[in-house]
Formats: structure tokens, C-alpha cells, sequence
């Protein structure tokens, strides 16, 4: 009676797989259907952490074979009188036999003897080997919750090795070991299971073809690094991934820094669709240069339109290149203010702090930045009089200056920026020439003040001095016509839209300059709300290519963006991807807060090791990354998954995920 209530309370129970399947091995060995066994062989000898098993040449062809790192499962030969269990092994490598010891010596001739029907599988004697295996753990009845299934990464008992038997999963058994571990919620297929590069099949067997799926929740808030090496796969690998959080979490916004210009475009020669093309309707690109066929907005700074961020901006540019003079390193440190902050002032307070904007502008136009002089009218900095671009110095000052420097009259006040640019031109020669004069002075005060004296400086410096010719290689970096696209980034992000920055016709000064500003901004961003506790259930996922140029191993900055999206990204729902050659290379600290990795073919014995010190899963896959280099062929370990599974990523296409099934490239 009690047999029969345990087995009707697992009817319906996922480890029921287990149980038909054992039970199907019973039934096929009495009706002597050898080859439609599972049976891979006998446990030679057990321990906690690695089991060696005896195996013969007839049992691994019914099987298709046994490679190197595939799945197998032990179970006790009397598996009636215990709950619904297995243990879960890799095969590591070949073993010799027999063993030394002489129990073991006697297992291994006992177990050749209870063979059945020796005759049938060989007309011959027996070629027999072992294989040594690695306990991945043991998959068993949650103990608290019915119809779900427990991992353990160990086992808790073992028994005398001839109790136990050695099997190779069926296709069942397989699915329900890689995908019963990942959450239910927002499961997409990744790709299919393959346990071996090469995909010669034994006569009348086929592989095994089993869906790998992942979660994304899994993605959200954590890191994932991919490693490998180029054209292996990883961008691949990446748009899936964007591609599901896109189509199963509307509440993650993302931000995809493309240095290759491959998820903003298509790429007909390489068969390869972007994100862009499959989720026009959820992805924005912003790009330096734009492209015929990929719609897209300017990824630039109007530097005349947000001077407290462009200053500071040219400023760090010109820390990068090591500019270094006083008159420079002087205007490098002026604190200019937001626009919107003027115009809250009265007008009697308003001149000054205007004055100051627009000397900065009076820069960039002499530097060759290009200006709408017609937007910039509308900021509210013109002349009260309609007088546009007048900085408002008295008449004493401008006749003094003008009479002293140019030896005329002074002229109407300046209505463009050109004639702002030649007015104070005049201005800072006379500061210079004659800084005490009586015009400039206010009771025993200059009129101008250290940040006046050092914005004209740097726009009319001293003979020999380059002045504002040093900006010019930075207009790159601007659009006369551009808004103010941080802003805008960070509310598409908020929204949940994904953020494609096509990178791929930049510098790698460029590329940098953009990383570090995003970056920083989308930091300060989530932590503003974390701190106003408005995180709520948003999430930011970021994307970085090249990732040992933004996490560099020595890296001593442990309060810059980088280092704190690898210790504090979590804690305001910031979620990364990072893609790179060379684990190696990148920063310690990233790699040990990193849960979810994706190894593609590493070319490298040194690279690897890393990788394997980093995390012991990978120690016994080595030799498998060093040697399989097929595009897509990837050892996944995500934060659900307990152990690594070999995966063959599916190719990305522009069709939504659950359209385009999940069948593995066919690389």
C-alpha cells in the first residue's frame, strides 16, 4: 500500500522522467532489446568527488558513443526502495584497469561475468575499458515543495560500488538536467545541447536534440562576461540575449555600445541581422555618422547649448592629451553655468553669468564649431535691447579698448557671433596690455574676473600660444543641431527602449570619451533614484565590446565608473555584458563579481587556466576550449545553471525568438 501512495504522489513529479526511464532499461533488458539500452556501464570505484566506471565497446555504441565531457547519470541497481534520485557525472577522461586494489580487481571480474547474454554483443571476448568521471551532483524531490526538483553540488552518501549503475541519458532525462534549474519566468531557448564538436554519428544513432534554455532574469542586474576569440560567436550570442530581454521584460531598459556598427546594422554579405531591424519599435541608434538604411539620430554634444557640460567635457579631453599650459590648464578649470539657471535669475543678476557663456561661445566659434546662431537667440542670453550676442561692457570700456588696440572707434554692439569673437578679441588684447587701466577698473577692482581673464585668455592668448586651435580635433564631437542626447538617452532607458550607439566609424579616443560619459551618467542616474528609493522593478542593461580597454587587470581606480558597476551595479539594477579576447586581461575584481559566462574557442593554455582559476567549473573543459573552434559552439554557466553545459548557440535573426524556434546553428 505504501508503494502504491508514493508512486501516485509522483505522477505528475518532474523526477517521474527518472523513474519511467529505469523502468523502461528493466524492461528492454528482459525482453533482451540490448541496443534500445541506456546502459553505459558499472561503477569500478566511488567517491565524494569522482567515480570511475566500467564500460565496454558494445554498450558505448548503443549509446552513440560517450565523449569527452558528456552527460551521464548514476542510479542505484535497486532503485525501487529509494525516492526518485540520480547523480549526475561528466566523463573526464579514460581510467586504466583494472585497478590495484584488490576489491576493485574483483568488482571489475564480477561485473564481466553478470554481463547478459555475452554472446549476443560480441563473438568474440569482451573489449572492456573504464572511464573516469567527474560528480557534478544530485538531482532529487525538493523536500519542501511537492512536484519540484533539488540540485545538490554533492552527494550525501555513497554505498559499495556494485551497487550503482551508469547511464546515458535520454533526450527526456537531458532536458530535464539543463533546463530544470532555470527559472520558469521569461525562458527563451539559447540554443541546442552539444555535448561534442564533432558531429559524426554512429551508424543508425542520432545526437541528441535537446533545447538549452536560459532565463533573462538571470541577466538583469548581474554581469556576464563573453570570452573567446573573434568571429567565434559572442556578437552572436549578445543579440540573443538583447533580443529576449527585449521581447520579455519591458521594465529593462538598455545600452549597447556598438564599436562594430553590427546590432545598429544590417549586414547582408555576413547573413547577419541587428537588433535595430528586428525591434525597430523598441530600438533608438545614435550614431556619429550616418548610415543610408539605418534611421538614426546625432550622436553628439551641442557644446554651445549645454556650456556647463561642454566645458567640462573639453576640459577632460584636453587633460587625455596631456595639454598642459597654464593659459589652457586656467580655462580648462572654469565652472560655467546651465542656461536654464540664468534665466531664473533677475535681470540684474543676470550679465555677468552671461558675459561669461558667452565668451565660451565666442571660443568655440573662433575653434570652428559650428553654430545655430538662430537656436542660440532663443536661450534667452540675447541683449535685452534685441541687441543679439552683446556682452553689455560699458561705453567707457569698449572706446578705451577699441581706441588702444585697433586705434578706431569703438563699433556698434555685436549681433552674430563673429562680431562677438572680434569684440572680445579687443577686449582681452587690452586686459593684457594694459590690465590696471582706469576702464577696466571698478573702484580698485577689475571689472573682469579670474574666470573672465581666463576664458579671454585661452580665446586671444599671447603671441606663439595656439589658443583655441587645440579644440579643433574635438568637433568631432559636435552637431549645431544636436539636443542634448544624454538627457534623451536616459529617458528612452527609462521607458524600457533599447539605446544602440553606433561607434562602429569612431576612434578609439571617441569610443572611450563616449563609454566614460554614458557610463558615468547611467551610474549616477540609477543611484539618484536607488538613494529617492524609485528603483522600483526598472533594471539598465549594458553592453561593452573590447572590455579589457574599460576594465584594464591593473586598474588601480577602484572608485571609477567601471569599478563600480562590478561592486555596486547590482544594487541599482545595473546588469552588464562585457565581451572580450582575453580573460586574462580584464580586472580581477569584475571577474570575481561576474555570474553568468559564455566560452567560446580560447587559443590560449595561459587564458584558460585563468579562466579555470577564476571558476572551477571550467577546469575539467580545458583541453574541449583550447581544441573546438566552431562559430556558436559555447560552454554556458549562468546563474541558474549549477554546471557547465555545452551549448550550439542558435543563429540571431531578425524574426522575434519565439518565431524563430530554437535550433542551433547548423555550424
Amino acid at each position: 500500500m505504501k508503494t502504491f501512495f508514493d508512486t501516485a504522489s509522483m505522477q505528475n513529479h518532474p523526477l517521474r522522467a527518472i523513474s519511467d526511464f529505469l523502468a523502461q532499461e528493466t524492461a528492454s533488458e528482459q525482453a533482451k532489446k540490448y541496443e534500445e539500452m541506456r546502459f553505459v556501464g558499472y561503477v569500478l570505484d566511488i567517491g565524494y568527488d569522482a567515480i570511475t566506471i566500467i564500460t565496454s565497446d558494445p554498450f558505448k555504441e548503443n549509446v552513440g558513443g560517450v565523449p569527452r565531457n558528456s552527460l551521464l547519470i548514476m542510479a542505484p541497481a535497486n532503485f525501487e526502495k529509494f525516492p526518485p534520485h540520480f547523480t549526475l557525472l561528466r566523463v573526464l577522461e579514460s581510467a586504466p584497469t583494472p585497478l590495484s586494489s584488490d576489491v576493485q580487481q574483483t568488482y571489475f571480474e564480477l561485473q564481466k561475468k553478470s554481463m547478459p547474454e555475452l554472446d549476443i554483443f560480441t563473438q568474440s571476448e569482451l573489449q572492456w575499458g573504464a572511464l573516469k568521471t567527474a560528480v557534478l551532483g544530485m538531482f532529487y524531490p525538493h523536500p519542501d515543495n511537492a512536484n519540484e526538483i533539488e540540485f545538490s553540488g554533492d552527494i550525501n552518501n555513497f554505498v559499495s560500488a556494485h551497487k550503482y549503475r551508469v547511464y546515458a541519458p535520454n533526450d527526456p532525462l537531458l532536458d530535464l538536467i539543463v533546463n530544470t534549474l532555470v527559472p520558469t519566468q521569461s525562458r527563451f531557448a539559447i540554443g541546442g545541447l552539444r555535448l561534442t564538436e564533432c558531429r559524426l554519428p554512429l551508424p543508425g544513432k542520432s545526437k541528441p536534440k535537446v533545447n538549452v534554455n536560459v532565463s533573462t532574469v538571470d541577466f538583469m542586474g548581474c554581469r556576464t562576461a563573453m570570452f573567446g576569440k573573434t568571429r567565434l560567436g559572442k556578437s552572436n550570442v549578445v543579440k540573443l540575449i538583447a533580443q529576449s530581454l527585449i521581447e520579455t521584460q519591458p521594465n529593462v531598459g538598455q545600452l549597447i555600445f556598438d564599436v562594430n556598427g553590427e546590432y545598429a546594422n544590417d549586414n547582408p554579405q555576413d547573413d547577419s541581422s541587428s537588433i535595430r531591424s528586428a525591434h525597430e519599435d523598441k530600438c533608438q541608434v545614435y550614431a556619429l555618422a550616418k548610415r543610408p538604411n539605418t534611421p538614426s539620430k546625432d550622436l553628439r554634444l551641442n557644446f554651445y547649448e549645454q556650456p556647463d557640460t561642454g566645458i567640462q567635457i573639453i576640459a577632460s579631453m584636453l587633460e587625455q592629451d596631456n595639454k598642459k599650459s597654464d593659459y589652457i590648464k586656467s580655462f580648462a578649470s572654469v565652472q560655467l553655468p546651465e542656461i536654464e539657471s540664468i534665466s531664473k535669475l533677475s535681470e540684474g543678476e543676470k550679465a555677468r553669468p552671461i558675459r561669461k557663456v558667452q565668451m565660451y561661445w565666442a571660443i568655440l566659434k573662433k575653434a570652428g564649431f559650428e553654430a545655430d546662431e538662430e537656436r542660440l537667440t532663443k536661450k534667452g542670453l540675447t541683449s535685452r535691447h534685441a541687441k543679439h550676442f552683446d556682452p553689455h561692457f560699458n561705453k567707457d570700456l569698449r572706446a578705451a579698448a577699441y581706441q588702444a588696440v585697433r586705434k578706431q572707434e569703438a563699433p556698434s554692439e555685436p549681433k552674430d557671433l563673429d562680431e562677438l569673437v572680434s569684440e572680445l578679441e579687443v577686449i582681452a588684447q587690452f586686459n593684457r596690455d594694459d590690465p590696471t587701466n582706469s576702464a577696466l577698473m571698478s573702484g580698485s577692482k577689475s571689472m573682469l574676473d579670474a574666470d573672465d581673464k581666463a576664458l579671454l585668455n585661452f580665446l586671444n592668448p599671447a603671441p606663439g600660444s595656439s589658443g583655441t586651435t587645440v579644440l579643433r580635433g574635438y568637433k568631432a564631437f559636435h552637431s549645431a543641431k544636436a539636443g542634448d542626447f544624454v538627457a534623451e538617452i536616459l529617458r528612452l532607458i527609462d521607458e524600457g527602449m533599447t539605446v544602440i550607439l553606433d561607434l562602429g566609424n569612431a576612434t578609439d579616443r571617441i569610443r572611450q570619451y563616449f563609454s566614460d560619459l554614458l557610463s558615468a551618467e547611467v551610474f549616477a542616474h540609477q543611484e539618484r533614484k536607488f538613494v529617492s528609493n524609485a528603483l522600483g522593478d526598472h533594471f539598465v542593461q549594458l553592453y561593452f565590446e573590447e572590455a579589457h580597454n574599460l576594465f584594464p587587470r591593473d586598474d588601480k581606480d577602484l572608485r571609477g565608473v567601471y569599478a563600480r558597476f562590478a561592486k555596486e551595479g547590482a544594487k541599482f539594477h545595473i546588469g552588464m555584458v562585457y565581451s572580450t579576447q582575453s580573460p586574462s586581461t580584464v580586472n580581477r575584481d569584475l571577474l570575481a563579481q561576474t555570474e553568468n559566462f559564455f566560452i567560446a574557442h580560447l587559443s590560449s593554455r595561459d587564458e584558460v587556466a585563468s579562466l579555470s582559476r577564476l571558476n572551477v567549473a571550467y577546469e575539467t573543459m580545458q583541453d574541449d576550449i583550447l581544441s573546438a573552434k566552431t562559430p556558436g559552439y559555447i560552454r554556458m554557466l549562468t546563474r541558474s545553471h549549477r554546471f557547465v553545459v555545452s551549448v550550439q548557440a542558435k543563429k540571431f535573426t531578425a524574426k522575434k525568438a519565439s518565431e524563430a524556434g530554437s535550433q542551433p546553428d547548423s555550424k
